[in-house]
């Protein structure tokens, strides 16, 4: 096999195997809360439309967008500091680059999660 084209195979099927496996455990957990209902309902137990909502909709934690803010911006870090450290003149700029799409999304993390708390105040 050419060695050129390892690495890009190589990212390309990590991130479907990344995918893939997060699917996996939401349709998981999706089953689970379907299987709850359905023994609910053959217990015969009254299943109220909140109770419905709290059990399909998982309510997120407050520091769920501070958290993943923090994550996704020291990733975008991380790429540029990489970046930096690898000192090829051709590789610095493309690095730097790609680590600022999970540094952006970080930001915008952290300006959600700001502006909610705001809000949850107020």
């Amino acid at each position: 096999m050419n060695e050129g084209i390892v690495v890009p195979v190589a990212v390309f099927t990590a991130g479907v195997l990344i995918v893939f496996v997060i699917m996996y455990f939401k349709a998981k957990t999706r089953a689970g809360v379907q299987k709850t209902i359905r023994l609910a309902l053959e217990k015969g137990n009254e299943l109220t439309p909140e109770l419905l909502d709290r059990l399909a909709a998982p309510k997120q934690s407050q520091s769920s967008d501070l958290r993943r803010g923090v994550i996704a911006l020291s990733i975008g870090i991380g790429f540029a500091i990489f970046g930096t450290i690898i000192g090829e003149p051709d590789a610095v700029r493309p690095i730097i680059g790609v680590g600022m799409f999970p540094a952006i999304i970080g930001i915008g993390y952290l300006i959600l999660w700001k502006t909610s708390d705001r809000e949850q105040k107020s």
